[in-house]
């Protein structure tokens, strides 16, 4: 990989993946070549993590491109500077991630983004679960964080939950007005992405 044209390489990647996507090409096998998944895995990344990535961009939703190379410039940071370019062994067993409607500090859906964060951080999301689901990006809309930003903080503040209640609501403060609701779609199979 060549570290100073990743995120141009990248944006390639990204956009010949929503062209495949505008030309039907919609199944995870046919979104990506040998070569691509071998710079997803040099940054850390799934293709499946990317694929919903494009999937929610191509049908108008966040995340976007920027938002996808921030976040996805985060995990690369963590996958290269903590574990040294190996990847964990282990993957998060769904059942075990906070409901949706958990509270922490009366924050609903807090305490299972942190647990997604934390998946995301690691590599070890399963292919069900995507960080930046519609009802993530609900939370980080009405709490005025960034997608990047707070996966940032939940790798600074490590274990310490306190450190990342309070940044968030030290960010709410500042938060935008009229938010938008936040977006789920039942997709083929009868998984729900929100």
């Amino acid at each position: 990989m060549d570290n100073y044209q990743w995120p141009k390489q990248f944006r390639e990647l990204f956009d010949d993946a929503l062209q495949a996507f505008a030309d039907g090409k919609r199944d995870l096998g046919s979104l990506f070549d040998a070569e691509q998944g071998r710079f997803l895995d040099e940054l850390g990344a799934t293709p499946q993590e990317i694929f919903d990535f494009v999937e929610d961009t191509y049908h108008g939703q966040e995340p976007g491109f920027e938002t996808t190379l921030l976040v996805t410039a985060v995990r690369r940071d963590y996958f290269l500077t903590v574990q040294k370019g190996q990847r964990s062994s282990q993957i998060v067993n769904m059942d075990k991630l906070p409901p949706k409607a958990a509270q922490l500090a009366g924050i609903e859906w807090l305490p299972r983004i942190i647990a997604k964060a934390k998946a995301k951080l690691k590599g070890e999301m399963p292919p069900d679960l995507m960080y930046l689901c519609g009802g993530d990006c609900a939370f980080l809309r009405e709490h005025g964080l960034h997608a990047a930003d707070f996966l940032r903080e939940v790798w600074a503040a490590d274990e310490d939950t306190g450190r990342i209640l309070d940044f968030v609501r030290r960010h709410a403060a500042h938060r935008p007005a009229n938010l938008a609701a936040p977006v789920c779609r039942i997709l083929p199979g009868g998984r729900v992405k929100c």
